[in-house]
């Protein structure tokens, strides 16, 4: 998966980005507290938008 449509997909699900690292981007899922590193790759392996999706306590993209 693309990574803009990753985050695309985070911020419609209702996550914030919380701030920006060095090689990583930190979203947070206000409704359960957790927040997650996303990498700055182009594209990201399909099984870890899962494990992000999974983490946020968000339904993994089809």
């Amino acid at each position: 998966m693309k990574r803009k449509d990753l985050v695309r997909y985070l911020l419609q699900g209702g996550c914030v980005l919380s701030r920006e690292g060095g090689k990583y981007s930190v979203f947070s899922n206000p409704v359960s507290n957790k927040e997650v590193p996303v990498t700055r790759h182009t594209e990201i392996a399909d099984f870890t938008v899962k494990k992000i999706c999974k983490e946020l306590g968000l339904q993994p993209p089809r």
